[in-house]
């Protein structure tokens, strides 16, 4: 799949290759792990799909694809204790597929809670909306031009608006802007193209980018709402599958803010969850779940959780947080304990992170490669705040900003940025 997919144009992004200037780079154990992979998400698809219907050795094709049919209903018979056991699918146009185990991996809209629900059961979810929608347009560098110098990801918080920048395959790029969700006004500027390009030229991090002799753009302003942080309980509170011979990996299973680059990432890493309980269990429909759902608690519920504190915090510095804004379908309590909350802590967070830990990802090599460590998901999310080292590192960073120039802002304030528009364009 890595060589099939550097045929196609991904490239490897090396992130201590982009250490500022003045940090000493003399690699240490661990830093090939620090490398992500520059690719559009359809080329993605693109390659993958190959290789699950073409094969990529003498095997030959590892599963056939059904095109353009949609499943009406679950096929099941009654189980262990009440429990319906899914033995199959039934399709739109009658047909009816026979299986072992059915997983749905059909992405955040899966529609499994109403199959689920025709079967007699209920599944629980746990919903936040991440407050915002976003706005992203796809560029390809021009002949002779190469990608602006990079430290690290490029993304950030404006409190009105966040940004990202995601290189691409074949000397690709994304610029994505999110607004927040009641920000008609915002909104609908961001929607025209010129006037896209006018906003990401007046962010720093963004501006190089569109410049005219770098990049042109090759797609419009594609819009993604509805983004929600949704988890579904497949286990009830005594850890007891609730429909056995049913599986959801990715965002059928729990999804976060998309934003955060992480979708494609912990799908992969659940789709190995549940091929390492199969390989464990075989046909025991309900080991095999307890394990699975036991992994993916330990796995993914983490990156769910941090998810919706930082949501919490972006909305409560533009304004717009509700704390009871999360909603639920008969989720039971969480045993694993609640969510980061109180205005308190996220202001103590939000100046930990502005004071400390940004101007300390600068400087300091040990902070960095232990971001850059949680960045790529080889550490859990809280990894940064139980390293007594790097505790002690970005608490001495954090103690001397009163002796710093204040940093320079990422970008215009919201009046600022309205006004800069309303001017005619040069």
């Amino acid at each position: 799949m890595l060589e099939a997919l550097t045929r196609a144009g991904a490239t490897p992004l090396d992130f201590i290759a982009m250490l500022p200037e003045g940090m000493d780079r003399t690699p240490l154990p661990g830093d090939e792990e620090l490398v992500a992979l520059a690719c559009r998400r359809t080329t993605f698809e693109w390659v993958l799909r190959r290789a699950v219907t073409m094969g990529t050795d003498e095997h030959g094709p590892s599963a056939q694809l059904r095109h353009g049919a949609a499943v009406r209903s679950l096929r099941s018979t009654p189980g262990d204790q009440g429990r319906p056991t899914v033995d199959g699918v039934c399709l739109d146009d009658g047909t009816e597929l026979a299986a072992d185990v059915v997983v749905d991996a059909s992405g955040r809209r899966s529609p499994l809670v109403r199959l689920t629900h025709d079967l007699g059961v209920e599944l629980p979810e746990e919903v936040e909306d991440t407050g915002i929608v976003y706005f992203s347009r796809f560029f390809r560098l021009v002949e002779g031009a190469d990608y602006p110098a990079q430290l690290g990801p490029i993304g950030g918080d404006l409190d009105h608006l966040k940004f990202g920048v995601f290189q691409g395959d074949d000397r690709t790029f994304s610029i994505t802007l999110a607004a927040q969700v009641g920000d008609d006004e915002l909104r609908r500027l961001l929607l025209d193209p010129t006037t896209f390009l006018r906003i990401a030229a007046s962010i720093p991090a963004t501006a190089a980018h569109v410049e005219a002799d770098r990049a042109a753009p090759i797609t419009g302003v594609e819009v993604m709402a509805r983004l929600l942080n949704r988890r579904r309980r497949f286990v009830d509170a005594d850890g007891r599958p609730t429909v056995l011979g049913l599986h959801a990996v990715g965002d059928a299973h729990t999804c976060t803010n998309p934003l955060y680059g992480r979708g494609c990432s912990l799908a992969m890493v659940q789709a190995h969850l549940l091929a390492d309980a199969m390989d464990e269990h075989g046909e025991d429909h309900d080991a095999r779940a307890r394990t699975y759902e036991e992994a993916s608690r330990r796995e993914i519920t983490p990156w769910y959780k941090a998810a919706v504190a930082q949501d919490r915090m972006s909305r409560a510095r533009a304004g717009a947080v509700d704390d009871e804004q999360t909603t639920s379908t008969g989720a039971p309590p969480d045993p694993h304990g609640p969510d980061p909350s109180g205005m308190d802590q996220r202001e103590t967070v939000r100046s930990l992170m502005r004071d400390g830990l940004l101007p300390a990802l600068r400087v300091d090599p040990v902070v960095l490669r232990a971001f850059l460590r949680m960045f790529n998901l080889l550490q859990p999310p809280n990894s940064l705040m139980t390293d007594g080292d790097v505790i002690s590192r970005v608490m001495a960073v954090y103690a001397s900003r009163d002796e710093r120039p204040p940093p320079d802002p990422l970008g215009p304030d919201r009046a600022e940025l309205l006004e800069l528009l309303a001017a005619p364009a040069t």
